[in-house]
């Protein structure tokens, strides 16, 4: 398994990170973007970030955490909420929420990304945090409880390393897989029909992540009380993996032809 040493080095710097899907996971939801946007989205985020790509910059919001200037945007990649709440009241937990989290700053970048009157600095940034928060919003502990920190303090042991539920679902069953961000691009998106793409591209932001409120609701129920988790674990997991990288990629697609195509 490669070591990835950025990640580790800002692991060390800033401990409350938390890495919705890691490097690859992230890359791969921006490859399968690029294999679903329209011409004109494409010939526009290409004038906007050059010779970078969607799947380079999808990791920078995460990368730039631990400086000083960025300090404020850690609660941008998550959203968290009592348990047990139906979807209306998650939706009504989503407006109430006047904090920064992944929902409404997602709004905001949208609206820096769409605004002619911003710079070509301020909309390349926004559109970078938009790319990573898609990402971030489909990861389910992403959209976890705010008393366990999204799993976090669910301490767990996954391979006879000690981990948490948060991380072995931003990570760990993705470094399980052992593949590249490139192929797991190209697995994952290859088995949903056209009205299946555009089903999901309709969905708004909020039904992205009730998906993932209710899929954290079952993670939490079937996380072991005696912290062991063996090798049934991703089996039983990856089409959930699996889909919602897929979700977060094609959906990312859609926001962007509709702002930018």
């Amino acid at each position: 398994m490669r070591k990835r040493l950025l990640p580790l080095l800002l692991c060390v710097l800033s401990p409350l990170a938390s890495w919705a899907w890691g490097v690859d996971g992230h890359r791969a939801v921006g490859k399968i973007a690029e294999q679903h946007l329209s011409r004109r989205a494409k010939r526009e985020i290409q004038r906007l970030l050059g010779t970078e790509s969607l799947p380079l910059v999808s990791t920078w919001a995460d990368e730039v955490r631990p400086y000083p200037e960025f300090k404020e945007t850690g609660p941008w990649h998550y959203v968290n909420t009592p348990s047990g709440l139906s979807q209306e009241q998650y939706r009504q937990q989503l407006k109430s929420q006047t904090e920064p989290n992944a929902y409404n700053m997602l709004q905001a970048k949208l609206r820096e990304l769409t605004d002619s009157g911003k710079t070509q600095a301020e909309r390349i940034m926004a559109l970078k945090f938009v790319v990573h928060i898609v990402g971030d919003v489909h990861q389910p502990l992403h959209a976890g409880h705010a008393e366990d920190k999204g799993g976090n303090d669910i301490k767990v042991k996954y391979r006879g390393k000690d981990t948490n539920l948060h991380s072995l679902w931003d990570s760990g069953l993705i470094d399980y897989q052992g593949l590249t961000y490139t192929e797991m691009a190209q697995q994952y998106d290859q088995r949903l029909r056209r009205r299946q793409v555009r089903a999901l591209q309709a969905a708004p932001a909020d039904q992205w992540l009730w998906e993932s409120y209710q899929a954290s609701e079952k993670l939490y129920q079937e996380a072991p009380t005696d912290t062991d988790i063996d090798y049934r674990y991703y089996p039983a997991h990856a089409e959930l993996l699996r889909q919602r990288i897929t979700e977060a990629g094609i959906r990312l697609a859609g926001l962007l032809n509709e702002v930018l195509g």
